[in-house]
């Protein structure tokens, strides 16, 4: 079975460690967090909250493997040089480029991979004008069209934030919306995040829960 192990010299650093039993969904799940990503063929579940950052579910739907990632910038080139938190998987054009690489090299094939894609949402009071959740949502839509990877459904920007479980297997996703003010840590987080940068839709398979 396909997971971080059996990965062809992924950087390590950026897969998640993080796996525990999801009571919600009686089955296995690894929580990914901003600069993360996670793979496998397993029926089980990966799973991320999402703010202004934005998360791609990709499968090979034949195949049955698939990931997700969970960037906070569209890309590094409007990132400050110096930002101490400036790691590559932290961007949309590193995240998406090695979650794709990782799912070939092990058994996907580009013809069958589609996407899902999640968050943007706005939910930086006071940081309205650096449109990051927007940002966000336009180069994900931008770089499966370039790639030629159809996406199948989404749930972008808005005024909330998500949880997202998503089913590699399956490519099945549920969705919870959650109220800004229950998620004060997600906020906090994306804020002190904010304070370092210089400057609806398609129905698919996703249920709200």
């Amino acid at each position: 079975m396909l997971s971080k192990r059996t990965a062809l010299n992924p950087p390590t650093e950026a897969i998640s460690q993080n796996l525990y039993f999801d009571k919600t969904f009686n089955c296995e799940a690894v929580k990914i967090a901003p600069g993360e990503y996670y793979f496998t063929n397993k029926n089980m579940a990966i799973v991320t909250v999402l703010g202004s950052c934005v998360s791609a579910c990709i499968t090979d739907i034949k195949n049955g493997i698939g990931g997700m990632n969970h960037y906070m910038l569209p890309d590094s080139a409007i990132h400050k040089k110096d930002d101490p938190s400036s790691e590559m998987m932290r961007y949309g054009s590193y995240a998406m480029e090695i979650l794709i690489n990782e799912i070939l090299k092990n058994g996907g094939r580009r013809e069958n991979l589609e996407a899902k894609i999640f968050g943007g949402g706005n939910v930086l009071h006071g940081f309205n004008a650096l449109n990051i959740g927007e940002r966000n949502a336009i180069f994900v839509r931008k770089y499966l069209m370039d790639e030629g990877i159809r996406i199948t459904g989404e749930d972008l920007v808005e005024s909330y934030s998500r949880k997202v479980y998503f089913f590699p297997k399956t490519a099945e996703v549920f969705v919870k919306k959650i109220k800004l003010s229950s998620n004060l840590k997600l906020i906090k987080r994306e804020k002190k995040y904010a304070q370092h940068i210089n400057t609806k839709s398609i129905s698919g398979d996703i249920e709200l829960f």
